[in-house]
C-alpha cells in the first residue's frame, strides 16, 4: 500500500470520528494529519545513533531514587519564543539546538494541513531555496488527501473546524554536512496529538493521538529552513516508539516539550 493509500484510508477513518463535529459540509470521508515529509510509519524501526547533541539534562540509567529514566521523569525541552511571524508561520528563532527544534514545532502546530493555498504561503516561508520541488511535491500530498477526505482537492478548512496539533516529544540529531558548521543541520522526529472542534462541541471524541512525523532543518540566510535535500536525507534514522514512561524511548533520545504555560 502506498503513502496516499494509507493516509486516505487515515483521513477516512478520523472523519468518521469527526462526522458529528461536521454538521457545515464534511459529509463522509475524513481529516488526518499527513505525513509532511512522506514518512513511511510502518517502515520505522531502531537505528544506530547519529551524531547527537543534547538539549539540556544528561544520562539514560536510574535516578537517585533508583527508577529508571523517562521521557516522563526527564526534564522537558523549553521552546524558544519567537520573535515574528511571516506567512502564517512563527519565526527569529535562535541558532541554537533548541532554536531548531522550536522551529520544527511550532511550523508543525500551525500549518494548514487541509489548506493547499495557505499551506504553499506557509512552506514558502520555511522552505530551503535548495529543496528544489519540495513545495509543489507538498502541495500535491495536501491536496491528495484532501481528496482522500472526499473533500474538493483545492480548498481551505471545512467552515466550522478548528485543528488544534500539540507536539508531545521530540527527538533530534545532528546531521553531517560538508559545506555547514557541525549543528546547522538537524535531524527532529516529533510525537504529537491532533484535535479537531466546533463551536457545537468543544471536545474531540476520538482525537489523533501518537502521530509522529519527521524534519530535517538547516540554518541557513539567518534563519533554520525545512530541507529534504538527498545529502541529509539520506542520514535519516527510525527511532523507536515514543511514550512518556518507556526507559526504551529515553535511551533512545525522545524528549517531552515544554510549551509555554
Amino acid at each position: 500500500m502506498d503513502t496516499h493509500d494509507r493516509s486516505a484510508r487515515k483521513a477516512k477513518l478520523t472523519l468518521a470520528g469527526l462526522a458529528g463535529l461536521a454538521a457545515a459540509g464534511l459529509i463522509a470521508g475524513g481529516v488526518a494529519a499527513y505525513s509532511l515529509l512522506g514518512t513511511d510509519d510502518s517502515a520505522k524501526k531502531t537505528a544506530v545513533p547519529t551524531a547527537t547533541a543534547k538539549p539540556g539534562p544528561s544520562g539514560s540509567g536510574p535516578d537517585a531514587g533508583g527508577q529508571a529514566m523517562t521521557p516522563e521523569r526527564a526534564k522537558k525541552v523549553p521552546l524558544s519564543v519567537p520573535t515574528g511571524q511571516k506567512d502564517g508561520v512563527s519565526t527569529g528563532f535562535p541558532h541554537n539546538y533548541v532554536g531548531a527544534i522550536s522551529t520544527a514545532v511550532y511550523f508543525w502546530e500551525e500549518y494548514a494541513f487541509l489548506d493547499d493555498q495557505k499551506a504553499r504561503q506557509q512552506l514558502m516561508a520555511v522552505v530551503s531555496p535548495d529543496a528544489t520541488g519540495y513545495i509543489d511535491e507538498q502541495i500535491s500530498e495536501v491536496r491528495k488527501m484532501r481528496e482522500g477526505a472526499n473533500l474538493p482537492p483545492s480548498g481551505g478548512t471545512p467552515a466550522g473546524i478548528t485543528f488544534t496539533t500539540t507536539v508531545n516529544a521530540v527527538r533530534a540529531r545532528t546531521l553531517t554536512s560538508s559545506e555547514l558548521p557541525r549543528g546547522d543541520v538537524i535531524h527532529i522526529w516529533m510525537n504529537y496529538d491532533r484535535y479537531a472542534t466546533t463551536p457545537e462541541k468543544s471536545t474531540d471524541d476520538d482525537p489523533l493521538k501518537g502521530e509522529d512525523i519527521d524534519f530535517i532543518v538547516k540554518w541557513q540566510g539567518g534563519a533554520w529552513k525545512l530541507t529534504n535535500e538527498l545529502a541529509y536525507w539520506k542520514q535519516r534514522t527510525f527511532p523507536v516508539a515514543y511514550f512518556p514512561e518507556s526507559p526504551y524511548a529515553w535511551r533512545d533520545m525522545w524528549w517531552q516539550v515544554r510549551h509555554e504555560d
